[in-house]
C-alpha cells in the first residue's frame, strides 16, 4: 500500500511539474520576448523611426519595460547611456504600463493603455479600476539596475505608453514606455513594438491612440499632450490652464 501511495505521489509531482513547465513556456511566451540588448536598440532607434514623436524630448529619454503573459517583468532598460538622465519616476510607470496593456488584452483584442483613458475617468464604467492592482514599490531599481526582474510589479496606468505584444497572432506580453508626455510615450511604444516585429494581428495601428480633435469623441478618446504628434503628423497641444 505504501509503495502504491509513493508511486502515486511521484506520478502526481511529475505531472504537476510538466504542467507548470508547459504553462510557463507556452502561455508566457518568454522565448519570443526581446532580450535586454534588443529592447534597448529598438528604444534608441524609435525616435527616428516614423517622423517626429513630439512631446518634450521627442522620445529620446525613455524607460522601457516588458512583461510576459504572466505579468512578470522580464526586461527593463533606458535609452540613454546614463540612467540618471531619464526621469526616475518613469521606471514604475513603464512597468505598470506594460502590466496593464498585457492584463487587458487578448489574442482577439489589442488594448493599449491610451485606449483605457476615458473608461477610467470619473463618471465612466471603469473609474475604480486602478484600485484593483497597486504597484509594488519593492520591484523598483531606482536606476541602479537594468535587466531581468522576474517578478510581478503590477500597477495600473490608463494613459498612453503601454501596448500588448504578439507573436504569430497570439498575445505574449506587454511593453511599457515612459519618460516623456503620455502621447509621446505611446508613439515610442508602438514604434518599438513594430521594430521588434511584435505587432497585433490587426497591424501596428489597430490599438493606436485617438483624439477628439482628430477622430471625434469616443469611449477610447485620449486627451492631447504638449506638442502632440501621431505617426509623424502634428495633432495639437494640451490646452492651457483656465480658472486658476
Amino acid at each position: 500500500m505504501r509503495r502504491q501511495l509513493l508511486m502515486c505521489a511521484i506520478t502526481t509531482a511529475i505531472a504537476g511539474a510538466a504542467t507548470f513547465a508547459w504553462t510557463r513556456s507556452v502561455v508566457a511566451g518568454s522565448s519570443f520576448l526581446p532580450s535586454n540588448a534588443a529592447l534597448r536598440q529598438a528604444l534608441v532607434n524609435a525616435p527616428a523611426a516614423g517622423g517626429t514623436a513630439g512631446g518634450l524630448f521627442n522620445g529620446s529619454r525613455m524607460w522601457a519595460s516588458v512583461v510576459n503573459r504572466s505579468g512578470e517583468v522580464v526586461t527593463t532598460v533606458v535609452s540613454t547611456p546614463d540612467p540618471t538622465q531619464v526621469w526616475p519616476g518613469s521606471e514604475a510607470i513603464a512597468k505598470a504600463k506594460a502590466y496593464t496593456a498585457n492584463a487587458f488584452s487578448l489574442d482577439s483584442l489589442a488594448l493599449s493603455t491610451a485606449r483605457l483613458y476615458t473608461f477610467t475617468q470619473p463618471g465612466h464604467s471603469l473609474n475604480s479600476l486602478g484600485q484593483s492592482n497597486p504597484f509594488d514599490p519593492r520591484q523598483l531599481s531606482f536606476g541602479a539596475k537594468q535587466g531581468n526582474d522576474d517578478k510581478v510589479a503590477g500597477g495600473m496606468i490608463f494613459f498612453g505608453g503601454g501596448v500588448p505584444l504578439y507573436k504569430n497572432g497570439k498575445i505574449i506580453g506587454g511593453l511599457g514606455i515612459s519618460g516623456d508626455t503620455a502621447s509621446c510615450d505611446h508613439e515610442i511604444a508602438k514604434r518599438v513594438r513594430n521594430l521588434l516585429g511584435l505587432n497585433p494581428p490587426g497591424g501596428a495601428l489597430v490599438d493606436d491612440i485617438t483624439y477628439s480633435s482628430a477622430d471625434g469623441a469616443s469611449v477610447f478618446t485620449h486627451p492631447l499632450s504638449l506638442n502632440t504628434f501621431r505617426n509623424g503628423v502634428f495633432i495639437g497641444t494640451e490646452a492651457p490652464a483656465a480658472g486658476y
